[in-house]
């Protein structure tokens, strides 16, 4: 084994593992708390349930219902 190696010439490789993104997102303080209660129940932080949650929604095609009423 070399005393010295280098690695000036390396370049950097993005891990095939990682498959989350960080990103900021606008909740609810009622949608904060239900996944909060949740993960006291279930032991899982909450982040995760709602990472879950949604993950289910999309393997799952689930989609949303919205109707908007006129005033």
């Amino acid at each position: 084994m070399k005393k010295e190696y280098d690695f000036s010439k390396m370049k950097e490789v993005k891990s095939p593992f990682k498959q989350k993104e960080d990103l900021g997102i606008n909740l609810n303080h009622e949608v904060i708390d239900y996944f909060k209660q949740l993960s006291k129940e279930t032991g899982v932080p909450y982040q995760q349930l709602i990472n879950l949650y949604l993950l289910d929604c999309v393997k799952k095609q689930k989609k949303i219902s919205m109707k908007w009423t006129g005033s």
